[in-house]
């Protein structure tokens, strides 16, 4: 087995990851190889054991936040199976561990995290990928997990990678032809990336749900509405569906409502307008700071 980081924990893993950075240490989650018999598969509880399939795939166990066991259908590809377990796998695993996972991509800004929500091709990655070409750091790609320290909701980085459509890649200066396919017929792009990953966990300051319109515009969420989007955007949400696990879920999510701002952020389908979002959130981001400040100023007037 060899020893990979990835989500603040060490993995040691039977299945090659490439993907992940290589570690070292004591391995705080084992994936291997198995047979997943009727025995397993009656442990299954929605919860702290789960055991799933995935279609042509193969099927997973995974356990208590510490285990998981593939049992691949036969001749299946290394990269396909890659995918599921560093997605859908690990989001179900993370969740084990108390986590709250969203399906969001994450960027460092004045070592702050802000997210980018939305569902599968909203533009996720896209988006976080135009911070990156422009300097800014990367925490999460698609799953991004939430912890609270001290009620304070930290951002967990995950590896340094984005999965992205070919066009998305060219219109941020790459050559399309450098990169593979994230599996075999896959639409999507693997676009690996040496610097600018953060590996630092880091304090969340906002929220940006993703939406399409007709102009690029952005307003502030209420509480209810940060609420259904939440738990819209939750990843494996339909299958961790334990009354415990579910009864957290809703608390985690209401924690993070009252420290996180939410925002719901309309763009037009647009790749060439990519820098005007960018400097968008900015702007944005910057009339938080200047009013905190004034803030601070305030009361500090005797």
């Amino acid at each position: 087995m060899k020893l990979y980081q990835a989500y603040n924990i060490c993995i040691a893993s039977e299945l090659p990851l490439p993907e992940l950075m290589e570690s070292e240490g004591k391995p705080d989650v084992i994936v291997q190889f198995g047979k997943i018999n009727d025995t397993r598969e009656t442990q299954h509880d929605g919860g702290n054991t789960f055991q799933g399939e995935v279609a042509e795939v193969g099927k997973f166990f995974i356990q208590r936040g510490r285990e998981v066991v593939i049992d691949p259908v036969l001749g299946v590809e290394e990269a396909l199976l890659r995918t599921i377990l560093l997605g859908p796998i690990l989001s179900i695993l993370l969740r084990q561990r108390g986590l709250l996972v969203l399906h969001a991509s994450c960027v460092d800004i004045n070592n702050k995290a802000v997210a980018f929500m939305g569902g599968s091709g909203w533009g996720k990655s896209t988006l976080a990928a135009a911070f990156h070409t422009k300097g800014y750091d990367i925490l999460t790609d698609d799953v991004m997990p939430i912890e609270f320290v001290s009620d304070s909701p930290i951002v967990i980085p995950a590896y340094p990678q984005f999965k992205l459509f070919p066009e998305a890649v060219a219109s941020l200066g790459q050559d399309t032809d450098r990169l593979s396919p994230v599996f075999q017929n896959s639409p999507k792009l693997s676009y690996k990336f040496e610097r600018g990953f953060q590996q630092t966990p880091l304090p969340l300051q906002r929220i940006y749900v993703l939406d399409k319109g007709s102009a690029h515009k952005i307003t502030k969420l209420q509480p209810q509405e940060a609420f259904v989007e939440l738990v819209r955007h939750t990843r494996a949400i339909s299958l961790v569906t334990n009354p415990q696990f579910v009864t957290s879920h809703m608390r985690l999510c209401s924690e993070l409502i009252n420290n996180v701002t939410f925002c719901r952020f309309t763009r037009k389908p647009s790749l060439t307008d990519l820098p005007e979002l960018v400097k968008l959130i900015e702007d944005d981001l910057a009339q938080i700071n200047t009013k905190d400040f004034d803030q601070k100023m305030i009361a500090r007037v005797p």
